[in-house]
């Protein structure tokens, strides 16, 4: 059988570089999750951007499940991990290593489908003082190409995720995800800033 998480993490280094820092974090009755931390780097490889990445691992190693399915499937069905880039230096964003691994553990937990234009939500704010408790999920291929494995495996998606405020969350509950996005590109709001402000939402 292909070990699917060490052809990710091969992807992962070759789209963002070498991780800098990994934690693992370990749900009851789900596989361990990793979460990587990359810094981004300018096209000559030396000098950091100001931009840090944090890329899951574990969350495609079992593919998601419908959950309206009466048997889960054990190898056809999506795969995917989570990607987020925010800005470094002005918030405590590490942790935010413990909220990113609870969303990748979904899928297992709580049976959920995870693809673009969903909301996933955390609760607490994704690191101390943070003005999100969740995140919209992007489409995927722009960062980090999918990952295409040998039928009848799924390729591995890797969903890059954008935090809302709550006021968001709930807009785009009602507006949908496209039309959140229309207003974040219209404002052109900087959806890395992790001490960002609502958008207008009038």
């Amino acid at each position: 059988m292909v070990d699917v998480l060490a052809l990710v993490e091969a992807r992962l280094r070759t789209a963002l570089g070498e991780p800098d820092a990994r934690a693992a974090v370990t749900f009851l009755g789900t596989d361990r999750v990793e979460v990587l931390r990359f810094t981004d780097l300018d096209t000559s490889g030396t000098a950091p951007t100001g931009i840090v990445r944090y890329a899951t691992l574990g969350m495609s190693a079992q593919p998601m499940a419908d959950p309206t399915a009466v048997l889960a499937d054990p190898v056809a069905g999506p795969r995917a991990e989570l990607v987020l880039s925010v800005r470094a230096g002005t918030a405590d964003t590490d942790k935010v290593l413990r909220p990113l691994a609870v969303l990748a553990a979904s899928p297992q937990v709580e049976g959920l489908m995870v693809a673009p234009g969903a909301s996933l939500d955390v609760g607490d704010p994704l690191w101390p003082g943070a003005p999100f408790t969740s995140v919209l999920v992007a489409e995927p291929g722009g960062l980090v190409e999918d990952l295409e494995l040998d039928a009848p495996l799924d390729p591995v998606r890797f969903l890059p995720l954008l935090p809302m405020t709550p006021n968001e969350a709930a807009w785009k509950r009602v507006h949908g995800a496209g039309a959140l996005q229309e207003r974040w590109l219209a404002s052109g709001t900087d959806l890395r800033d992790p001490a960002r402000k609502s958008v207008s939402l009038d």
